[in-house]
């Protein structure tokens, strides 16, 4: 029987006739869909966030951040998870709403940076708010495999 000869497989590293390489365009496009998947776990995850704040869900708040949470506060105070769910366990800190905008994901090496604007209005200790702000956050997956808050900065947005 003529015709051709069965391909080898081919050995990592090998550059040999025959050999095909891995396409770069094939790598590149799966790398940007892991990274896609990424941004939509952390899309969503800011969005529980975003719903627990407004509830004053201390429990789900509690499984969104990190035990290691480092946050800098828009008066430049820096506040432990606890300190976080103990102002919403005790009511001090009432959303009325938190609309998100002018947000950016970046992924870095496994960890989720996101940035973005947030249109905030609620009472704190009783004196009503309204304020323009926007957060920082860094997210990591913790040893449960969950999306987790471990850093985290709040800016007070300046008029223009």
């Amino acid at each position: 029987m003529g015709g051709r000869k069965a391909a080898e497989p081919c050995q990592r590293g090998s550059y040999r006739s025959g050999c095909e390489r891995p396409r770069r365009q094939n790598l590149t496009q799966g790398i940007s869909s892991m990274l896609e998947s990424i941004e939509h776990q952390i899309d969503a995850v800011e969005e529980e966030l975003r719903l627990a704040m407004l509830a004053s869900d201390v429990e789900s708040l509690d499984a969104l951040i990190s035990p290691s949470l480092i946050f800098t506060t828009h008066f430049g105070s820096s506040i432990s998870k606890q300190d976080d769910l103990e102002i919403h366990r005790s009511g001090a800190l009432k959303f009325q709403a938190i609309e998100p905008s002018e947000r950016k994901v970046l992924i870095l090496n496994g960890l989720g940076y996101v940035s973005v604007r947030m249109r905030l209005s609620g009472a704190f200790s009783g004196s009503p708010f309204q304020e323009d702000v926007r957060f920082s956050r860094v997210w990591q997956r913790s040893q449960k495999n969950s999306w987790q808050v471990v850093a985290g900065q709040a800016t007070v947005v300046q008029p223009k």
